[in-house]
């Protein structure tokens, strides 16, 4: 492992890592991705999806693509790409922006623990752009992009966070997945990509995240800036323009990170929210709800709530949101929604659930203590334990819980389709969800199109 703030440096004529990066990335086919994965993949396209749609009408996502309908448009019909759920053309960069921008805005797609943050947030808005010019595209060559879109951005993480020494946004590295991913289906060659990845990692957004967790706004996670680079260097690099060299693909100290690819599939361990909260704080919800369901417990009677978690999840906002914004960043609160509703879904983090009475009194009976337990589990897991301080002195204990959903704690895909349908259908409409989930796990079938999908993707909520 790298020493985290060693400044480094890439070879000038490339690096073996390259190369290997270069061989998977335009090379790898459907049939060379074990068909799991390829299953996993489309249920990750379609939890992105859902997500994305139950977003469109949150203030961020709406503004989002109002600003790429006057900022970005295309040049050409060649360039252009509709926003999702949307319909409005705009340039294939901009569209990426619109979706990621969107999706961001509401903390309930898939993540990766290693680099701390997420990948289908960029990369399913950038298989929609980029098919949009392809309408031939087969079903299992779009779910093959896509696997190289995961591969390359989560390896991209935790190459950057294993070498530098500040916490950057996902934005600042899913960028390297969607340059990867245009190049692919573009059909560009080995120059042209390390060209793309130089340029993608140079311009994408090394944002710090954790000023956004202290103050929670429509920045989020920079994936939508992330999309926007990512996208945008592709193109540049196809026009000829050069980049430096991606550090995190092609220094000697990132070897290490990329010597499994093609090998090891971390497609397969991204992991599903079954929250539209900041992860950080699930493995606390979890533990509330189930000392909820253990005990029956009256929110009325908890005199205090104390959470004991990492130290990144107790920096998480503390007191009672006013935004939607400060809600999917607040601990106290997620947790208090849980114990106050026996939920925490769109409802508990917009409207009315932002002024509930009774989350609030919860919320301040919160104690957040860091545990050094936990701590030692992060980022490899999202540890936390609750335990509430009843009237009458009893004390309920949760016990140490981690978040559900990631590769520890799998979800099936009866679960995420349930989820997928939370989302999709109040978003959606039960007969359009229904025809989008259908769509989406066909694509893994030999004779199906990427617009099977896709005619489902573009009329506005």
């Amino acid at each position: 492992m790298p020493d985290a703030g060693k400044e480094i440096s890439p070879k000038p004529a490339g690096s073996a890592s390259l190369r290997s990066v270069a061989a998977f990335v335009l090379g790898v086919r459907p049939e060379d991705i074990p068909a799991a994965t390829r299953r996993r993949v489309s249920l990750l396209l379609l939890d992105t999806l859902a997500i994305c749609a139950a977003s469109a009408p949150i203030e961020a996502g709406r503004i989002g693509r109002e600003t790429t309908a006057r900022l970005f448009g295309a040049g050409g019909p060649g360039d252009a790409a509709r926003m999702l759920f949307d319909g409005r053309t705009v340039s294939m960069a901009g569209s990426v922006y619109a979706a990621a921008t969107q999706t961001d805005n509401l903390d309930g797609h898939d993540g990766f623990n290693p680099a701390k943050g997420h990948v289908g947030v960029a990369v399913v808005p950038a298989l929609a752009a980029l098919a949009e010019g392809l309408p031939r595209l087969s079903g299992p060559d779009a779910l093959a992009a896509l696997v190289v879109g995961y591969e390359i951005a989560s390896r991209a993480g935790v190459a950057l966070h294993g070498t530098v020494a500040d916490y950057h946004t996902s934005g600042a590295w899913n960028a390297l997945g969607v340059a990867a991913m245009a190049v692919r289906l573009r059909g560009g060659d080995d120059e042209c990509l390390r060209q793309a990845l130089g340029i993608a990692e140079y311009h994408g957004p090394r944002s710090q995240m954790m000023r956004e967790i202290a103050t929670p706004t429509m920045l989020h996670d920079g994936s939508g800036w992330g999309g926007l680079a990512g996208m945008t260097a592709a193109i540049l690099a196809e026009a000829g323009f050069t980049g430096a060299p991606a550090v995190t693909v092609e220094a000697d100290e990132v070897a290490g990170y990329w010597a499994d690819l093609g090998r090891v599939w971390l497609t397969d361990q991204q992991y599903i929210k079954p929250y539209p909260t900041c992860r950080w704080g699930h493995g606390a919800v979890d533990a509330a709800r189930l000392l909820r369901e253990r005990y029956g417990v009256d929110p009325a009677e908890i005199a205090e709530v104390r959470i004991n978690t990492f130290a990144a999840g107790a920096a998480l906002f503390a007191g009672m949101p006013g935004t939607t914004s400060e809600a999917q960043y607040s601990l106290p609160f997620a947790v208090a929604a849980m114990l106050a509703n026996g939920r925490l879904g769109l409802h508990e983090i917009t409207g009315a659930g932002l002024t509930d009475a009774r989350v609030a009194a919860l919320v301040a009976k919160t104690v957040v203590r860091v545990e050094p337990r936990h701590e030692a589990r992060f980022p490899a897991g999202r540890w936390s334990d609750v335990e509430l301080v009843l009237a009458d002195g009893r004390v309920l204990a949760s016990g140490d819980v981690d978040a559900r959903g990631g590769p520890d704690t799998q979800f099936s895909d009866d679960e995420i389709i349930a989820k997928y349908r939370a989302f999709a259908v109040p978003a959606l409409g039960e007969a359009r969800a229904e025809s989008l989930l259908a769509a989406g796990l066909g694509l893994t079938e030999p004779g199906s199109r990427f617009t099977d999908l896709a005619r489902h993707l573009y009329a506005s909520v």
